[in-house]
């Protein structure tokens, strides 16, 4: 499920996982990891980004609130502004609805625009839900 078929060739899907707290970070790759995943870490936007440039992952995982209450927006932008980031899924994480008791959510054409991400998960996140989610837009991406 993890793996693609390039030629005769299998390879395991790299996801970037940014996230500033260490034991979330340890804890979602390890269950990312438990799913097939081949995961590399950031735990701060500016390694991150370097990250992304250099190991070119399948897909990005990303903290909402890092640095500043809008790090992960900010990461998923340039992410999806970069050539090769524009062909990969962006999916943020969030505790936002955990801290402040408000729902975070994408539900206007402009809000998604903005966000710029393919999915969004509150923590703690659901491993089941966020493997899915990453396949279907490798298969999304596969059948375009």
């Amino acid at each position: 499920m993890t793996e693609t078929t390039k030629g005769s060739a299998k390879t395991q899907k790299k996801i970037l996982l940014v996230d500033d707290d260490f034991d979330l970070l340890e804890q979602n790759r390890i269950l990312l990891e438990s799913k097939g995943y081949l995961v590399i870490t950031a735990d701060n936007v500016k390694d991150a980004w370097e990250t992304f440039q250099r190991e070119k992952p399948d897909a990005a995982v990303l903290d909402l609130i890092m640095e500043e209450h809008d790090s992960g927006f900010i990461l998923a932008h340039r992410i999806k502004r970069d050539p090769y980031g524009k062909t990969i899924p962006v999916i943020l994480l969030t505790s936002a609805t955990y801290v402040t008791g408000m729902k975070f959510g994408v539900s206007t054409g402009e809000e998604s625009e903005w966000i710029n991400c393919d999915a969004w998960f509150n923590k703690p996140i659901e491993i089941e839900a966020l493997s899915n989610k990453l396949e279907e837009c490798f298969e999304q991406r596969l059948n375009n």
